[in-house]
């Protein structure tokens, strides 16, 4: 893979250690991109502060990726404010110059109720943060790499979600699905202006997101952490979890030049757990 040198990227959901979003944002400066690392910086409905990165913590990604050399800057937003987006995008470009990569990994994965008594509120609220989110981050993220002419990455972290279903995940699952179609349209669309849409699909990962998948699924199933999760490990043919950098991998492949070529894709990257 060529290095990213001189490129830029916004990532959504980039401001919790040990967060998927933290692992691609390291990943894409360690190649040499400039980072923008947006996350929600203050509780909401439905967004506690144990479930977003915090303002401060967001201030202290960016600070972790300029100490080891990297050039990055924290940026809080709300993907569901399209003002907001706009604004961010502005500011990536005011910062650097330029937008070449959007990592659309903002995301709700901890609303897990069965269907019969999910909440409207809760469902809204998933697909509010997960696909419309996405969508507004990618409306403006194209026009401001349209507008340049050179081309770009928008890349989607949906997940293994987005290809099977799961019990007590409805609205997740729901919005992993759409990301999916939204990722195969923009493909097409914008794929003339040399702009590739690709989506990845990560099994399992313990994140602190995943810490909370673990706990809610033992307790369904009848048995400890441990054992859930003994369990996932000798379904996947790897016999391991994902890990966060297993998905920073293949963001900075689909950002690299080795990448031109691959469009409206959904890349598996769960060890085998997934194959189709």
């Amino acid at each position: 893979m060529s290095n990213l040198q001189g490129k830029v990227a916004l990532c959504t959901g980039a401001g919790r250690h040990k967060g998927l979003g933290e692992a691609i944002a390291k990943a894409l400066a360690a190649e040499g991109a400039k980072v923008v690392v947006t996350d929600l910086g203050k509780p909401q409905a439905h967004m506690g502060s144990e479930h977003i990165g915090t303002s401060d913590e967001l201030e202290a990604i960016a600070a972790e990726i300029r100490d080891t050399g990297g050039d990055a800057i924290a940026v809080p937003l709300d993907v569901r404010d399209e003002a907001q987006v706009e604004a961010a995008i502005a500011r990536a470009v005011e910062a650097f110059g330029r937008l070449d990569f959007l990592i659309n990994n903002a995301g709700i994965g901890y609303l897990i109720k069965p269907v019969t008594e999910m909440p409207k509120e809760e469902w809204e609220a998933v697909l509010d943060v997960n696909l419309m989110g996405a969508f507004l981050c990618t409306k403006h993220a194209a026009r401001q790499m349209i507008k340049q002419g050179e081309g770009g990455r928008i890349i989607n972290i949906a997940s293994q979600a987005a290809k099977s279903g799961h019990p007590h995940m409805c609205a997740y699952v729901s919005s992993k699905h759409g990301m999916v179609g939204l990722t195969r349209t923009c493909a097409v669309e914008l794929g003339p202006h040399g702009i590739t849409v690709n989506a990845v699909c990560p099994n399992h990962v313990t994140t602190g997101l995943g810490s909370v998948q673990n706990d809610y699924f033992a307790r369904y199933r009848g048995m400890s952490v441990e054992q859930y999760l003994e369990n996932m490990r000798n379904s996947i043919p790897m016999r391991r979890e994902g890990l966060t950098s297993d998905t920073a991998n293949a963001c900075a492949f689909l950002c690299s030049d080795a990448a031109c070529y691959i469009t409206g894709e959904a890349l598996n990257v769960s060890g085998g757990a997934e194959m189709h």
